[in-house]
């Protein structure tokens, strides 16, 4: 049972009374004459073999109230694009697979690269800018969530209080983030989150003080949850990371284009697991190693746009504040997990912290290294002002795939 605190600066919409399904379906399908709702769903082809995505497949099928599905797909050959529209065949929503490996869709990327408008580099980032072009050019939804497909826990009560807040006429918020407890086999996971962005947003408190953008993204409680819903005019003008940055990305850019009054976050599952991912100690450009770098130089990035000046004297001084916070909130979790009969490894959760700091200061030099880097995808506003036509061109060639290949 949650609580009804609400902490920092941004509203968090809470599960008190374990509110039956069939209502808040009722709710939403009253929501959708006015506001259309869509779900993106960014998959790599392998999950379509996996166990999550054919259940959460099965869960969506009853997901009336939704509009349109609309499904980027990564990595797949012509054959399995052709799987994939049989895989997603049973959906009873109007709905369309990005081929995103396809000719259509890479012309057209290529003729954004020659503009220097595209995405730079594959991966989720890159499937998600697609999907949200191609739900602006479809017109069908005027709410839109977004989760992703290795949730092998899903159930579509998680969809339905994901896109409640910005579903529901009368409330007013544009943007709205999905959280959960990362407990699963008796275990806590989440470790990127317990022992790399809540203890380095502590650490850049207490060397910048308590700025406004701090709080408010130590305000959200599961702050790289993969689960968001935003209104349709919110994909017009964020501009969003293509590395592993993607969900603190998002976040700023949230803080950067709305008052907080406008943003909140909702408990959408008492239980979550998906697809692990290694911590790669020795690979820097792979797993929670490479994400851990990405992440970092994303919130370094963001205070540099608010003036705030970095040296390699600044990232020293924020490894070892952060290294201290880190390893107390060690204890922390471990006195939490014991209450609860859960176990919790500290020689590990030592060691991940380890790495963390040692990444703290590879994105610091990474930073210093190339001051001019430029991650974040353009909006689709100022692609459509180089591009006029790129959205009707998205949805066309999406479409030529969808009718050359589909089975009837």
């Amino acid at each position: 049972m949650a609580d009804f605190y609400q902490n920092g600066i941004v509203t968090t919409l809470h599960n008190l009374s374990k509110r039956p399904l069939a209502d808040l379906e009722d709710d939403l399908r009253g929501f959708s004459k006015s506001r259309p709702m869509s779900l993106i769903l960014p998959s790599l082809f392998s999950e379509l073999e996996g166990e999550a995505l054919p259940n959460i497949v099965d869960h969506l099928v009853d997901a009336d109230y939704l509009s349109e599905i609309v499904i980027g797909l990564d990595r797949a050959t012509e054959e399995q694009y052709r799987y994939a529209l049989e895989f997603f065949s049973k959906l009873p929503q109007d709905h369309r697979v990005l081929w995103n490996d396809g000719p259509r869709l890479k012309a057209l990327d290529a003729e954004l690269q020659a503009l220097n408008l595209a995405p730079k580099e594959l991966g989720k980032g890159r499937n998600v800018w697609y999907c949200m072009g191609y739900t602006l050019a479809s017109g069908r939804a005027e709410s839109v969530a977004l989760h992703d497909c290795d949730i092998v826990t899903y159930d579509r009560e998680l969809l339905a209080r994901l896109i409640y807040p910005v579903a529901n006429p009368r409330f007013n918020y544009e943007f709205c983030k999905g959280f959960y407890a990362r407990v699963a086999d008796g275990k806590i996971n989440g470790r990127v989150c317990r022992l790399l962005v809540t203890p380095l947003l502590r650490a850049l408190k207490k060397i910048f003080g308590e700025l406004e953008y701090l709080q408010y993204m130590d305000s959200y409680r599961y702050s790289l949850a993969g689960e968001f819903s935003f209104r349709k005019d919110v994909l017009n003008d964020i501009r969003i990371p293509s590395d592993w940055g993607l969900e603190i990305g998002v976040l700023s850019e949230m803080h950067r284009n709305y008052a907080n009054n406008r943003l909140c976050q909702v408990d959408i599952a008492d239980v979550y697991d998906h697809k692990h991912q290694d911590l790669s100690y020795d690979n820097e450009h792979g797993g929670l190693s490479k994400m851990s770098i990405d992440i970092s130089k994303a919130l370094f990035r963001k205070l540099a746009t608010q003036g705030k000046t970095f040296n390699t004297e600044t990232f020293r001084s924020i490894k070892a504040t952060y290294f201290r916070i880190a390893l107390d909130f060690i204890e922390t979790y471990h006195n939490d997990a014991v209450m609860n009969g859960l176990t919790l490894d500290i020689h590990q959760e030592e060691k991940a912290v380890e790495l963390f700091a040692q990444n703290i200061m590879k994105a610091g030099e990474a930073f210093l290294d190339r001051p001019m880097e430029t991650p974040f995808i353009p909006s689709w506003n100022r692609v459509i002002s180089a591009m006029p036509d790129v959205l009707e061109r998205l949805r066309e060639a999406v479409e030529s795939d969808h009718k050359e290949f589909c089975i009837k």
